[in-house]
């Protein structure tokens, strides 16, 4: 006790720490301080290692002594990855006495559940492809032989092999670009050519239908030919067997059958591209399993949205696939990650906000929550079942079809034909001499487009959220049980697709202005103290018109409100309802049955609970959730602004700065659009001489031209100069700044430079420090030039580095450094602060919090993250895995 005493009066900067002097009511202490203090202590070998779980546990210096030097100080804590002993209590605390789960130690490669060779890892022999799978093999059978062929350590390639990579996918997106041109322009040329309106409509549903049914049926033939069926195993990053798989992946996420998400139609894709699937499977999840052959979904199991079960994740320069199995009548809860290898029993349930770690597994008809995730007694089953016919599903299912190809398709076809039409007639001569792009017509003509197609879009767009979903919504009422895929399932996805475009939280947000968009198109804001700052661009929802928010509360970023609750066969929806004077982090899932009242800090990524006791007058943190302080005295000194007569003025100022920037945006976007326009009649006067080149040209232009203007918006946001840590009020003109940053830098790089070395240059481009042969797979930096990758790192889908924080009126933002060889998760969250050393494995789901300091060599996972009990060191000596 005397030891962390010490220590903790050295970070604190006090004199002297007594016994019971609370970390944050008496020394002022917040997480930021206490999270140094955690590394502090690891690093002392004469001290027992402290975890952030542990500070707020055992908030006094008394008390942390006790439980680390106590009985039961060696057993593993909840929030490692072996499932909890006990089910849950109301406030997140173990019940000791209850059923346990064995679970591997770690999130590590030495836990992963594939079966690979043990033998060298070699770019093709152990590449996903070759034979049948074995269908009836479980999922913790297959995980037996990962151990031995996970130690040989992680894969780095060389620059050959790299280069070489990129340079076959790049030929692949010439290619596919030139294919996709070749067939928009015959089609074109067709339906123009058409005599009358009736023929003209014909003919649009035809190319249409004939498009539409050839992008969704080329990944399943480019899966079934190049990789055949998907088998437990591993293979190198940047290698030929890696081109291959990114090839399908790519096809398979960018397939139009995604629009089909929550349909009938969306199961048999998945079955079609070798999903082993039941009857009466109900999936509400866009993230589109790649390694469908070993995904294994029992019948009348539910994935609710935002789950993550790709059936694959990249691990120290490795690409490892693995099963996902699901029983029948499973309930798979929002925003959950189920990583390879992982299975659950018939009935069996996993909770919001939760993951399952490679080799977990989940017993029949029990239920588990958190992340890792442990044994709880929370009932996740939100709504009873409905008599859902096949007959209902055939209906819908043709309905959906139908709507597709006579309605949308050939409105966007007649769109794009219009607007081609209504296109100046350039008098521009090629043969006589003249250049291109100097008449002023062209110029004047691109310009009048450009601002009649943003500007007329935008304004359209904003008077359908504010119509059409209101009148739809008066059809339906709430806690009401309506089965699936009929009228009124139509109208809710109907309602949930209108009301959450990302255009206009991105135009609204960290601003004043945000508080009337939401009010506008349906939430209950009535109450709501106007902050400047009371929602973040990135909020959506269920149903809007059952969405309400109390007074003087607060959203960081990433709200999703969960007003629809789903069975396999039936949905219902209800009021979800934030308390006032609260404060909501990022990624914060809020489900319409959640038992939090007024006065809470629901901290970033927290999973809130939808049992026992309402909340009140507290602060909740992790998956599953416990308890913390709600406010420390750190923050409170900065928000003095809110009981002086200055608030007033600043949040006056605020709005104008916050108007400005919105203006900016508007200008910004427009003329990207007006330089696409420019790009876009540019090729309708080549064409008749160069032909389809010319168009997959201006795509790969257009592609470039993007890239480099977005990177120029942000870096001059940011006054092209890296950004410097913040530490201050919301009120604060550079607060604004960082603001007006984030307006400019909400378009992240596409989605096809994920998995590329192209996804390297761009991020280097926008001022991430970024190491040697990065695989980026998916990850988000929303503060770039604040982050520093080390070399031959991988980052997995949905990872998220983020360096700021904010809390109620207090903004705080620093670096966050990630050490070479380093793996972060699937929908991991490391936050600002963060110093990770060389070869960290950082397991899936986790939330690596403020100011922690990662060893080399270590495994830690999470929410919040620790290190895992697996002892063992695992030195990472680079294998010499070549193409």
């Amino acid at each position: 006790m005397r030891l962390l005493a010490e220590v903790l009066a050295d970070v604190v900067g006090v004199e002297q720490v007594s016994a019971d002097h609370h970390f944050f009511h008496d020394l002022g202490a917040d997480s930021l301080v206490m999270a140094r203090f955690c590394a502090r202590v690891r690093k002392r070998a004469d001290l027992p290692s402290v975890s952030m779980k542990d500070i707020y546990r055992h908030p006094t210096v008394g008390s942390l002594a006790a439980a680390l030097t106590g009985p039961d100080a060696a057993a593993p804590a909840p929030a490692a990855p072996t499932a909890a002993t006990g089910a849950a209590t109301t406030d997140g605390t173990p019940t000791p006495g209850a059923s346990t789960a064995t679970v591997p130690p770690s999130g590590a490669p030495a836990s992963a559940s594939v079966s690979v060779p043990s033998g060298p890892a070699s770019t093709e022999a152990s590449g996903p492809v070759s034979g049948p799978a074995s269908a009836g093999a479980s999922a913790p059978a297959e995980a037996a032989d990962v151990t031995r062929a996970a130690d040989e350590g992680p894969a780095r390639a060389g620059t050959r092999q790299y280069l070489l990579c990129g340079l076959l996918q790049f030929l692949f997106f010439l290619g596919y670009s030139y294919l996709t041109a070749l067939a928009a322009v015959r089609g074109y040329e067709w339906i123009s050519g058409a005599s009358s309106l009736t023929d003209r409509y014909a003919r649009s549903v035809l190319v249409g239908g004939i498009g539409f049914i050839s992008l969704s049926v080329m990944p399943i033939l480019a899966k079934w030919t190049l990789i055949g069926r998907f088998t437990p195993g591993r293979f190198p990053v940047w290698s030929l067997a890696y081109v291959r798989w990114w090839v399908v992946k790519t096809l398979i996420r960018t397939s139009p059958m995604r629009m089909f998400t929550a349909s009938p139609l969306y199961v048999l894709y998945l079955r079609a591209l070798g999903a082993r699937i039941g009857r009466n499977v109900a999936i509400f999840s866009t993230h589109i399993p790649v390694c469908a052959d070993l995904l294994t979904i029992g019948d009348g199991t539910v994935i609710r949205k935002d789950a993550l079960f790709s059936c694959y994740r990249a691990h120290a320069g490795f690409i490892q696939t693995g099963p996902v199995t699901l029983g029948k009548d499973v309930v798979v809860g929002e925003q959950t990650v189920l990583d390879i290898g992982t299975s659950m029993g018939d009935a069996s349930q996993l909770g919001h906000a939760s993951a399952l770690y490679a080799g977990q597994s989940v017993p029949a008809r029990e239920r588990r929550h958190g992340s890792p995730a442990e044994a709880t007694t929370t009932d996740f089953r939100a709504v009873e079942a409905a008599d859902c016919s096949t007959a209902r599903k055939v209906c819908y299912s043709v309905g959906q079809l139908l709507a597709l190809l006579l309605g949308w398709l050939p409105l966007t076809t007649a769109g794009v034909t219009l607007l081609l039409a209504a296109a100046p007639q350039l008098n521009v001569s090629l043969g006589s001499g003249a250049s291109l792009f100097t008449g002023w017509t062209f110029w004047l003509g691109a310009l009048i487009v450009s601002f009649v197609v943003f500007f007329g879009a935008m304004l359209a767009g904003l008077l359908l959220q504010g119509m059409v979903p209101r009148l739809l919504h008066l059809a339906l009422k709430p806690d009401k049980v309506y089965p699936l895929y009929g009228f009124p399932y139509g109208l809710q996805r109907a309602i949930a697709f209108l009301t959450n475009r990302k255009f206009f939280p991105t135009l609204f947000g960290d601003s004043s202005a945000i508080v009337h968009y939401l009010r506008y198109i349906g939430y209950d804001l009535r109450r709501v103290v106007q902050t400047g700052s009371n929602f973040g661009i990135e909020v959506k929802h269920d149903n809007p018109f059952l969405s309400a928010v109390g007074s003087g509360t607060m959203v960081a970023d990433g709200l999703s409100v969960i007003n629809a609750r789903f069975s396999n066969s039936s949905f219902s929806l209800s009021q979800a309802s934030v308390g006032a004077r609260s404060f909501l982090g990022n990624q914060v899932v809020y489900p319409s049955q959640a038992r939090t009242g007024d006065n809470c800090l629901l901290a970033t990524k927290v999973m809130v609970p939808i049992d026992g006791e309402v909340r009140e007058n507290t602060g909740l943190l992790g998956s599953p959730p416990f308890a913390i302080p709600r406010t420390v005295l750190r923050d409170t000194r900065l928000s003095h602004l809110e009981s002086s007569g200055a608030l007033r003025r600043r949040l006056v100022a605020k709005n104008r700065h916050n108007a400005a920037t919105a203006v900016l945006y508007l200008l910004a976007r427009w003329f990207h659009v007006f330089v696409l326009t420019l790009l876009t009649l540019g090729v309708k006067t080549l064409y008749p001489v160069v032909g389809v080149p010319v168009i997959t040209s201006a795509v790969v232009l257009s592609l470039v031209f993007s890239v480099c203007y977005f990177a120029l918006l942000e870096r001059a946001a940011a006054g092209f100069k890296a950004q410097k840590p913040l530490n201050c009020s919301i009120y604060d003109p550079s607060f604004w700044r960082h603001e007006r940053f984030w307006k400019m830098a909400s378009v992240e790089p596409t989605p096809f430079f994920n998995g590329t070395p192209f996804k390297n240059v761009v991020l280097r481009l926008l001022g991430a420090r970024v190491g040697k042969r990065v695989f980026d797979d998916g990850s988000v930096f929303p503060e770039r030039t604040m982050v520093t990758i080390g070399d031959d790192c991988t980052l997995n889908a949905g990872t998220v580095i983020q360096c700021h924080s904010q809390e109620d009126g207090a903004f705080k933002a620093d670096r966050t450094t990630i050490g070479a060889g380093c793996t972060l998760g699937v929908g991991a969250l490391v936050h600002y602060g963060v110093t990770m050393g060389d070869h960290v494995d950082l397991a899936c789901d986790s939330f690596l919090m403020k100011g922690e300091y990662v060893p080399s060599y270590a495994r830690w996972g999470g929410n919040p993250a620790r290190q895992l009990p697996d002892p063992t060191p695992h030195p990472h000596t680079f294998a010499a895995a070549r193409a």
